[in-house]
């Protein structure tokens, strides 16, 4: 004998009705702003690090070399490969050029700052890293030259 199953709804109207309708709007806000503003975002992040080791180069050598200590590299190639993608990634990132590929070395980066240099920046590195992680996954978006140069598909696949 089949059984039946008593589903229960509620109404439309009230809270429930106002926060779905608060949800769909939401879901409406156009997916290439969010991509161009997480672009933008990083990018200015980084940039930021960059200008500054730029502004005392002997400075940042003896940061490298006294505060940082990244394992395997000198202070001095540390600090120019880090000064380099700074610079470098952000600049595609903020063009939205070859931005998946940018994003890895910046990932890089987090990785060995959160892991050898600032483990307790974990808030700082979780944020930035997920922004990276969905430009990585996602792309640069609509308005980048990834899609106008045709890097990136006119309409990406969603899995």
């Amino acid at each position: 004998m089949p059984t039946q199953q008593m589903v229960t709804t509620f109404p439309v109207g009230g809270v429930r009705g106002r926060i779905g309708r608060a949800v769909e709007l939401a879901g409406r806000f156009p997916l290439p702003v969010i991509q161009l503003l997480f672009r933008l975002a990083i990018a200015a992040v980084f940039v930021k690090g960059a200008l500054t080791k730029l502004a005392s180069w002997a400075l940042t050598v003896q940061l490298f070399q006294d505060e940082y200590k990244v394992p395997v590299l000198s202070p001095d190639l540390a600090a120019a490969m880090s000064t380099t993608f700074e610079l470098g990634c952000s600049t595609f990132l903020i063009l939205g050029l070859g931005t998946r590929l940018a994003t890895l070395p910046l990932l890089g980066m987090i990785a060995v700052i959160q892991t050898f240099v600032y483990p307790g920046a974990y808030a700082e590195h979780l944020t930035w890293g997920s922004i990276l992680l969905f430009l990585l996954t996602r792309g640069a978006g609509p308005w980048s030259l990834d899609r106008l140069l045709g890097l990136e598909p006119a309409e990406p696949s969603r899995a």
